[in-house]
């Protein structure tokens, strides 16, 4: 029996071995379907052709209040930027997206007061749940030489993920989040299938590498995924703090 088997099994290394020899490069070629062609910016930062733009430096258009979406986003526009209005409050975008890639420049302004979490604080919610702060926050904050806890810092996901380094300029700097969101999906019963994912670059620098997220952001208590949910906008926090209000700029989506 034991000649039986090790015969066995220099016949098949020896089929395997002919197949791979008859095998040609064409027998492993994809050549359709071909990816879509776009044009690229000019540069990392410029939005490519197929990108939506969320902010181009003349208008709101494109926004909606959080707290009231029959309503306008009401903060102001100047010089080609986006500076927030804390009584205006929170706003995101009239569209909902699933998975995309997001581009979204940030300035804490240069005469910034105040410490820890009360210094330049805002946040990205890659997917907005409602009203508030519903949704998962990317968090933003001055962080050059400002201590304060390390799941709250610039480029955490909020109270889950620690950033993988701290690339922040100094204050009055523009600073730069590109962001890779895919979003969660439920189960018929409304169970989780597969949980959010995020990968962001903060500056050019690696920050979030493709992080299984613990459900929406939640200020005190353990994350969890309590309710399912589709496609869902994009917000911007107007944060309380009495520090001087930031600014945005040159805001971009690509559908994935």
């Amino acid at each position: 029996m034991k000649y039986k088997i090790i015969l066995t099994a220099l016949l098949a290394s020896s089929f395997l071995i002919a197949k791979a020899q008859d095998a040609k490069p064409e027998d492993t070629e994809i050549w359709t379907p071909e990816p879509a062609v776009i044009t690229p910016g000019k540069t990392v930062s410029d939005a490519p052709s197929d990108a939506i733009i969320l902010f181009d430096g003349t208008n709101q258009d494109q926004w909606v209040s959080a707290q009231d979406r029959t309503k306008p986003a009401n903060w102001d526009v100047h010089d080609g930027i986006w500076t927030v209005n804390k009584k205006a409050g929170n706003i995101e975008t009239k569209k909902t997206f699933t998975n995309y890639q997001l581009h979204i420049e940030w300035r804490v302004p240069a005469d910034i007061e105040g410490t820890s979490q009360a210094r330049g604080n805002s946040g990205v919610f890659l997917a907005s749940l409602g009203k508030g702060d519903a949704g998962y926050e990317l968090q933003v904050l001055d962080s050059y030489k400002n201590k304060t806890y390390v799941n709250g810092m610039a480029g955490s996901i909020y109270k889950q993920f620690i950033p993988l380094a701290n690339p922040a300029k100094p204050p009055g700097e523009w600073e730069t989040y590109d962001v890779i969101w895919t979003a969660p999906t439920f189960n018929a019963d409304s169970t989780l299938n597969t949980p959010a994912r995020v990968t962001v670059l903060f500056n050019g620098v690696l920050v979030e590498n493709n992080v299984a997220l613990l459900g929406p952001t939640q200020y005190i208590g353990k994350p969890a995924y309590r309710k399912a949910h589709g496609p869902s906008p994009i917000k911007l926090q107007a944060h309380g703090d009495d520090s001087k209000p930031l600014s945005f700029r040159n805001i971009w989506v690509r559908e994935l």
